[in-house]
């Protein structure tokens, strides 16, 4: 059974082969360098060899068959027998059975990684044969199920336009049916799928030569589909009018929102268009209305933080305030506060932008800068309302954060983000930011800081045994105990999508604001401040945290040290 070597040098075995002279070598060798591409892309794109040209030289090389995908009679279900994602991911192909023994072609037949972890997956020894990746992305586009579909609306839409870019008013209506049939059916698929998976945003990118549309699921982009350029237009434009942005400016971002209803419920999408050198880009964060808002005792905090936090978030004044980078689910956080909060003893404002998620019995207002109701404008009205609580969707300024400190200081509760790395540099940023020293020390309350991690796939965990750089990570936090306890990783599977992976759990760290920090706050020593709040939060840091998931078993090393990666650079 033929089997990749440890290493194949691509242009050494071209010129072996006669296929490459040395000065083309040389001179694709250099525009890697500079660009960082793909030394067999930079041979093709260069005219020095077709990819037909590598595939047969890695064939002849490797003593395997080379597979011509344009005359190959794929048999859809023998090629389902290896999932679409791990299909994707390592650009390989099931081919064919023989007496057990399942022939699989692969696009880079050198990938050592991939043949190992395509003969797990499909738990049969593995023939290896040499497929070429611009002829294997089209095969698998028409054989996998919501690919396949997406593939083909996209391809009815390239025949429907043709050759001569759309315009304006046919997307309009004036030319009705024309375009706007075809598109609705796409991008209606699109969310469809993007809603199964679990996406929490689509990703529409226009390239030279194609459409690439990509969904974020756990944190991790995946390729969903890849299409004929033409169609980016038609997507971005009925998306514009959707959520009625401008759709003659091509030159400048946009933002905007809208409603869509998928199997029974109404998921709200946050649309950002940006302009790239292909055409614009779009990204849509989808938020669904009515899945439930999480309660605090389902945050999976730790019990010692959640009794502090509910007490912080249960005083009649102060504020609190929960930090972290874009994405780490401050808002969902803040939000399983208010649900536990909300009761009509209490009147609760929310100053949001945008209001990503409907509580009933909140008074929940959007900022819209273009109509100066900015967040300042609005939290000086809310608080004449005479709130109780008031949650400022983000402190993005000095004006917003003094109003907000004002109101912690005169008997409101205030809940809040702010982008920091971690929640003790929290204070010291409000500081640099302009606000007065004594409204951050005696506004807050607590700071929370979290991340996500990826928790491991429940349906392949596995134990496993870390290796050295991982053990001397975990020695930080463990000591000499890190032998006595038990690790696990999910080596992937058909349910995670191979990655190993499925869903993510917040870890937490936190800050309050003792007499002893409030004091340093006033002196204006920053240093003494950070070592009095380095005393305090001894073992309640965010790398603490991502180590008792460790070793729960509910995620892997590798993904706690990715966090920790995050807090020191």
């Amino acid at each position: 059974m033929p089997r990749p070597p440890e290493r194949i040098r691509l242009g050494d075995l071209l010129i072996q082969q006669g296929l490459l002279t040395d000065e083309q070598l040389k001179l694709a060798l250099g525009e890697q360098k500079r660009s960082g591409r793909k030394l067999g892309r930079i041979f093709v794109d260069s005219g020095y060899v077709t990819e037909e040209g590598i595939a047969k030289a890695l064939a002849r090389q490797l003593k395997c068959d080379f597979v011509d995908l344009r005359t190959f009679n794929p048999d859809p279900q023998l090629i389902k027998l290896l999932p679409e994602v791990p299909a994707r991911r390592f650009r390989v192909l099931v081919l064919g059975e023989t007496n057990g023994m399942l022939k699989v072609g692969f696009a880079d037949p050198t990938d050592i990684a991939a043949y190992d972890e395509v003969s797990r997956l499909v738990k049969r020894d593995i023939e290896l044969a040499v497929i070429i990746e611009s002829q294997l992305m089209p095969l698998l586009d028409r054989v996998y199920r919501r690919t396949e579909e997406i593939s083909g609306l996209a391809k009815e839409l390239t025949q429907e336009m043709g050759d001569i870019p759309i315009e304006f008013g046919a997307v309009l209506g004036i030319a009705p049916g024309a375009e706007e049939a075809p598109v609705v059916k796409l991008l209606q698929t699109v969310f469809e799928e993007a809603q199964k998976t679990r996406a929490s945003d689509i990703h529409i990118e226009p390239q030279e030569k194609s459409l690439i549309i990509r969904f974020r699921i756990d944190g991790v982009l995946h390729l969903q589909t890849e299409s004929d350029s033409k169609i980016a237009t038609a997507l971005v434009l009925r998306l514009k009018l959707m959520s009625g942005l401008d759709i003659s400016e091509k030159r400048l971002p946009q933002d905007g929102r809208f409603a869509i209803k998928l199997r029974g419920q109404t998921v709200d999408v946050r649309i950002s268009t940006m302009p790239t050198q292909y055409g614009e880009s779009v990204v849509m964060r989808l938020l669904a209305q009515n899945t439930g808002l999480l309660e605090l005792n389902r945050l999976h905090m730790p019990p010692h933080l959640l009794e502090r936090f509910r007490q912080a978030i249960s005083r009649p004044s102060g504020i609190v305030l929960v930090t972290g980078p874009t994405g780490s689910g401050k808002t969902t956080t803040l939000y399983a506060a208010l649900n536990e909060l909300n009761s009509p003893e209490k009147k609760i404002i929310t100053v949001e932008d945008p209001v990503e998620y409907r509580l009933p019995g909140l008074n929940q207002v959007q900022v819209h800068e273009k109509i100066d109701l900015t967040f300042s404008r609005v939290l000086r009205s809310a608080l004449r309302q005479d709130p109780d609580i008031v949650l400022i969707g983000e402190m993005r300024d000095q004006e917003t954060a003094e109003i907000g400190m004002r109101a912690a200081m005169t008997g409101h509760m205030v809940l809040s983000t702010l982008h920091t790395n971690d929640a003790l540099s929290t204070p010291i940023r409000l500081l640099d930011m302009g606000v007065p020293r004594y409204m951050v020390a005696l506004s807050i309350q607590m700071v929370l800081a979290q991340r996500l991690v990826r928790v491991i796939c429940e349906n392949c965990s596995a134990p496993y045994t870390p290796a050295p750089h991982e053990r001397e990570w975990l020695r930080y936090e463990l000591g000499d105990q890190v032998d006595s306890h038990s690790y696990r990783h999910g080596p992937g599977c058909a349910h995670c999508s191979n990655t190993g992976y499925q869903g993510r759990q917040a870890v937490y760290e936190f800050l309050e604001m003792t007499n002893a920090l409030v004091e340093a706050a006033n002196q204006g020593d920053p240093n003494e401040f950070i070592r009095i709040g380095r005393e305090q939060m001894a073992g309640n840091t965010l790398r603490k945290d991502a180590v008792r998931l460790v070793l729960e078993g509910r995620t892997a090393v590798d993904e706690a040290m990715r966090i920790s990666s995050q807090l020191e650079e």
